[in-house]
């Protein structure tokens, strides 16, 4: 995806009526994890660096990383367990939502 970056990630945001905090980490401490959203904690933590090839990952793709954990976050508040654990499908939409987020003109 090679849309401009439209919005900076937030601190902060409310799905339904729980609240997550979003923090900016080195890097994961899951190999092969870009992100995680940890649901007991209201939290989700994004990496800026890979800890499979040791490179900054690019702001296009902490942002798509953020938004791909927004979508986990939507899917558990509505109750929908089954996408939510189809990372093919949340990947699909995050990236359909990022690009419609970096194209959106007022």
């Amino acid at each position: 995806m090679t849309a401009k970056i439209k919005q900076p990630i937030p601190r902060r945001i409310r799905v339904g009526t729980k609240q997550y905090s979003i923090d900016i980490v080195e890097t994961m401490l899951r190999k092969r994890d870009m992100a995680r959203i940890h649901y007991d904690h209201s939290r989700i933590e994004l990496g800026k660096t890979s800890n499979v090839t040791g490179k900054r990952f690019a702001p296009e793709t902490m942002q798509a990383n953020f938004w791909h954990e927004v979508v986990h976050a939507i899917l558990a508040d509505m109750g929908r367990d089954t996408l939510n654990r189809d990372e093919k499908f949340v990947h699909s939409f995050a990236e359909r939502l990022t690009q419609v987020i970096n194209s959106a003109r007022f």
